[in-house]
């Protein structure tokens, strides 16, 4: 972040949920560079901020288009760029022409003036970075959501520069290395297209098998089949459903429906208690070679450095002699063996062989030679003069907005959101064994306002409830909360399972849940 002007976290609480990467920004800012916080919440974050936009949960759309549509009313697009390296401008920019100031802070309980100084501020940054999580892509628009970023992006130049760009902040350990191996339901290793004939064959050849030339289902999918009874067995690894889902209560259902479940985790998890085979195995961060690889898609190695405990074994013993009870003789002497195939397979990875990877201390994709390095960002090429060079462009898409699936009604009048804090992580399976001074336990988030409405106190106990079912939790009050909007983790299951509450409404094109918005009601006891 040596050379951004501006950092914008939109629908990202950094500072509890990336903070090693909330360092960096907070080093960029002391250097002089601009922090803008765009989240329902005033976070911790947020406090940081020159500048904080709390827009109302499920409008992003609208704001993205209304600041769009000031950039474009102030002239500060960037047309060279926009003329040589995009499509899809001019109908976008007539998608965006009724998003007026006053129209968006209309939409969104932003105010104009806010409206305006994020738009001055981006469209006028000499380099400027757009990072999110998951308050953009947890809501049923989440793919449109992230469009709407990026058309931003676009229409400013933001991208393809040092120090300028788009930031998916990764939620989980390792999560980009999942999806770079083909852990996503229309990719090979290597990001490569499974409808590509040309890139089936390739690994048709190396794997002497017949790569179905079609997509397969996420998770969301997965769990629409089951309750179709048309998938009817499960094998699960390093995920826990059964408390991560949204409406567990149907999740845990339909695993129970399954005629075969079987998880492979390092912990007996409840999905593990509910498998009929668990497969013990050891803690990939300590106790197995391989590779790791970063949000910055930097690809490290990792070293054992402990033996893991009686019965567990290493994930790809366990495949690999999965495979051989199943007639198939796969035979890897060591895990740089499978990282040799990947590097035969994908052009991403073809220059990172171990001996590389230890002497750089990591390597970011894409590397395609063992003899040179890419630049550190991505897309420079759109800056490119000669067409050939310069590629596909990059489009432009119309988003339109769309609130929360689950009505605000006289019933259900509060909104709920959930997150992450400081001290947990994610379902507290791997949080939960270790004591920290800052780990209150569950609460149920409030503004002070709707504390002083519903008559609670700090610490009382009230029952929280939703079209799905009800939780108990005690009040805290939260001074960063605006009137209307509540907030809850999901880091403490066993005691309060807020998931009892979150709306199983999905986004078609990711399959992902709206974590981010029911509607609830609170009763005091």
């Amino acid at each position: 972040m040596d050379d951004t002007d501006l950092i914008v976290l939109w629908g990202s609480n950094a500072r509890e949920t990336h903070p090693i990467f909330f360092h960096h920004v907070l080093q960029a800012v002391r250097r002089g560079a601009r922090l803008i916080v765009v989240d329902p919440r005033r976070t911790s974050s947020a406090r940081w901020a020159d500048l904080w936009l709390g827009l109302d949960v499920g409008t992003d759309i609208a704001l993205a288009n209304a600041v769009a549509r000031e950039i474009l009313a102030a002239g500060l697009e960037n047309r060279p760029f926009i003329q040589r390296a995009t499509v899809g401008f001019e109908e976008f920019a007539a998608s965006v022409e009724p998003w007026t100031l006053e129209r968006g802070a209309a939409e969104t309980g932003v105010p104009v003036e806010a409206i305006r100084e994020l738009a001055h501020a981006y469209g006028s940054a000499d380099r400027a970075q757009l990072c999110w999580t998951l308050g953009i892509t947890e809501h049923h628009t989440a793919v449109d959501n992230v469009l709407a970023l990026i058309n931003l992006a676009l229409l400013c130049g933001h991208v393809g520069r040092y120090g300028a760009g788009l930031n998916p902040l990764r939620g989980q350990n390792n999560v980009q290395g999942g999806g770079d191996m083909g852990a996503i339901p229309n990719r090979l290793p290597g990001f490569a297209d499974i409808a590509d004939p040309a890139a089936r064959a390739r690994f048709d050849a190396a794997w002497g098998a017949t790569v179905p030339p079609a997509y397969g289902m996420h998770l969301t999918a997965m769990f629409a089949a089951m309750e179709r009874k048309e998938l009817n067995a499960l094998y699960v690894l390093g995920e826990n459903p059964a408390q991560s889902e949204a409406d567990v209560g149907h999740a845990i259902h339909l695993l129970e429906g399954l005629d075969h479940l079987v998880v492979q985790d390092i912990f007996l998890t409840k999905t593990a208690q509910l498998a009929d085979v668990v497969l013990p195995a050891t803690a990939a961060w300590c106790e197995a070679e391989g590779t790791v690889t970063s949000s910055e898609r930097r690809v490290q190695r990792v070293r054992k450095a402990l033996e893991g405990p009686p019965g567990a074994r290493d994930d790809i013993e366990i495949l690999l002699e999965l495979a051989r009870r199943l007639g198939h003789d796969w035979r890897y002497e060591s895990a740089e063996a499978v990282c040799d195939e990947l590097r035969s397979l994908s052009p991403l990875h073809a220059g990172m062989s171990y001996r590389r990877l230890e002497e750089l201390g990591g390597i970011q994709w894409p590397c395609s030679s063992e003899d040179s390095l890419e630049p550190s960002y991505l897309h420079g090429r759109l800056w490119e003069e000669d067409p050939a060079r310069r590629g596909r462009p990059a489009p432009f898409t119309v988003v339109d907005q769309e609130g929360p699936v689950d009505e605000l009604t006289a019933d259900y009048p509060l909104r709920l959101t959930t997150g992450r804090r400081l001290d947990s992580f994610n379902t507290g399976v791997q949080s939960g064994g270790y004591a920290s001074p800052l780990r209150r336990g569950e609460t149920l988030d409030v503004s002070p306002a709707d504390a002083a409405a519903l008559g609670v106190a700090e610490g009382e106990k009230v029952r929280i409830t939703s079209r799905r079912g009800s939780v108990i939790a005690p009040v805290r009050v939260d001074p960063g909360l605006r009137t209307g909007l509540v907030f809850m983790t999901l880091h403490f299951p066993d005691e309060v399972d807020t998931n009892q509450l979150t709306i199983e409404a999905t986004d078609p094109k990711s399959g992902t849940a709206e974590f981010k918005a029911s509607a609830v009601r609170v009763e005091r006891l």
